[in-house]
């Protein structure tokens, strides 16, 4: 990382703060976030680590190495490892040689994939940890404060990427929600008029059709909604036909 010029390191962040502002799926921020660092900053592998929230673990989410073997390692449990002890303590951590760090999980792929000195870096926004990144060089080194800041930067930026990223799935899964309701409504409604069912006798035959046919609320939704507007035009044609008869 020496050679590294203040050119790449800001050619660096600045391809990564131009994903906080696009509309590109997370998968592939989080990969151009591992390859961008470990490209332009000289590491030998980068990952990145998410917090799955439900079961508590770390879970490695992007990553530029090749191996199979490394990029399948089982989760870490918060606290657990290097990675576990930077989310738990929000703060990062510089390891000279992890194939000698008791606390590393996994000397053996370390050894196998040439891996040595780590820097281990949380994302946070707002205080809030929501994974790490992890660079790794391939041999030892100890990584200056101008190398950490640079990473520090480069986490801040990636973690404000995926918050925002992951904002934007779940306002979108909100508005998905919310558009099956009112398709449901409008269905009830639909039966409610022209069946003479109570709403809880109309939403109970919505969802009685659904798991008898297979087939989700919304389709059976959609499904009512479609059958009464045809009657509805048919209903339309038929003055016009039946005048047709007479004339």
């Amino acid at each position: 990382m020496e050679n590294v010029s203040y050119e790449e390191q800001i050619n660096a962040l600045t391809k990564i703060s131009k994903a906080i502002a696009s509309d590109i799926y997370l998968e592939d921020i989080l990969k151009l976030i591992v390859s961008v660092t470990a490209e332009m900053l000289g590491f030998n592998t980068c990952s990145l680590m998410l917090v799955d929230v439900k079961k508590n673990k770390l879970v490695i989410r992007a990553s530029q190495s090749i191996s199979e073997e490394y990029n399948k390692k089982p989760p870490l449990g918060i606290g657990e490892g290097i990675a576990g002890r930077a989310v738990k303590e929000n703060r990062h951590i510089a390891v000279k040689d992890v194939t000698n760090e008791k606390e590393y999980k996994h000397k053996d792929i370390a050894k196998k994939e040439g891996l040595c000195s780590l820097l281990c870096v949380p994302l946070a926004v707002k205080g809030k940890v929501i994974g790490v990144i992890n660079c790794y060089t391939s041999k030892p080194h100890d990584f200056s404060k101008t190398e950490i800041n640079i990473m520090v930067s480069i986490a801040n930026q990636a973690a404000v990427a995926i918050e925002n990223a992951e904002l934007i799935v779940k306002s979108k899964a909100i508005q998905e929600e919310l558009e099956i309701r009112k398709r449901i409504e409008r269905a009830k409604g639909i039966l409610m008029e022209e069946e003479n069912l109570t709403e809880e006798e109309a939403y109970l035959k919505i969802r009685r059709y659904s798991m008898d046919s297979r087939k989700t609320m919304r389709e059976v939704a959609e499904a009512i909604i479609l059958a009464s507007d045809m009657r509805k035009i048919t209903d339309i044609k038929k003055p016009h036909a039946n005048k047709a008869k007479g004339g």
